[in-house]
C-alpha cells in the first residue's frame, strides 16, 4: 500500500548569532521533541574585513543549529522528525490502539516493523518510547493509559531489536501536546506514542 506523504518543513542552518546562546542539552534529561547537537562549530574570524556589525556589538560564540525535517502522512497518522542528532516517529494513538485501549491493534505491527528496522540500520542501542493522552479524563487516568501504551509498543519493537537495547519508558498523560486539546482534531495529535532514538551512524537527514 502506497501512503501519500507530505513534506512539512526542512530547514538547515548554520547561524552565527549576536546574543546569548544556549549549551547543548543532555539526551538523557530531554524533554520530549528536544535535542543537543552534536556538530562541529565553525571558527569565525570576528576582525574579518568583510564582516559588518553594528558599532558596539561584538560576536557571541558560534553554534550549529540542528538540521531538522519532518515527514507527516496524509492525515497525520504518523510523523517522522530527523535532526542531525536523533529522529523520532510519533503515531497517533488511533493507528496503533482501539479507543481507551493499550491493547495494540493488528495494523500496529507492520508500522512497529519498519520503525524497528529504521532503528538496527541507525545502530541505535537505545530507545526513548513516550506514550500521550489528551485532556480528555482524568490526569491520573492518562499517566496510566500512556505508560501501558508505551510499555505496549516497547514490547514489540524488543521483539525486533538486539537484546542489549535500553529502553526509556514513560507517561506523560496530557503534558506536552502538540496540537490544541480544544478541537477534536488537536485532541486526536495529541493522542500519540513517540519512539525516538540517537544517530549513530553520522549520517546526516
Amino acid at each position: 500500500m502506497t501512503t501519500r506523504k507530505r513534506r512539512i518543513v526542512a530547514v538547515v542552518i548554520a547561524a552565527v548569532v549576536m546574543g546569548p546562546v544556549a549549551g547543548p542539552s543532555a539526551y538523557a534529561d530531554d524533554p520530549p521533541g528536544a535535542a543537543g547537537s552534536a556538530s562541529p562549530v565553525p571558527v569565525i574570524d570576528a576582525g574579518a574585513p568583510g564582516l559588518m556589525l553594528p558599532d558596539g556589538a561584538t560576536l557571541a560564540p558560534a553554534k550549529v543549529l540542528d538540521i531538522k525535517q519532518i515527514v507527516e502522512e496524509e492525515g497525520g497518522e504518523q510523523r517522522r522528525q530527523d535532526t542531525n542528532v536523533d529522529v523520532t516517529f510519533a503515531l497517533q494513538a488511533e493507528v496503533l490502539f482501539p479507543k481507551n485501549s493499550a491493547k495494540l491493534s493488528g495494523a500496529a505491527t507492520a508500522r512497529l516493523g519498519a520503525i524497528a528496522a529504521e532503528i538496527n540500520k541507525m545502530g541505535s542501542g537505545r530507545v526513548r518510547v513516550f506514550g500521550f493522552t489528551d485532556n480528555l479524563g482524568t490526569y491520573e487516568h492518562g499517566l496510566k493509559l500512556s505508560k501501558e501504551r508505551a510499555v505496549a509498543v516497547q514490547q514489540v519493537l524488543a521483539r525486533a531489536l538486539d537484546p542489549g537495547t535500553t529502553f526509556d519508558i514513560r507517561g506523560y498523560s496530557e503534558d506536552y501536546p502538540i496540537a490544541d486539546n480544544g478541537t477534536e482534531e488537536g485532541r486526536k495529535k495529541n493522542r500519540r506514542v513517540e519512539v525516538s532514538f540517537p544517530r549513530t551512524t553520522g549520517a546526516a537527514p
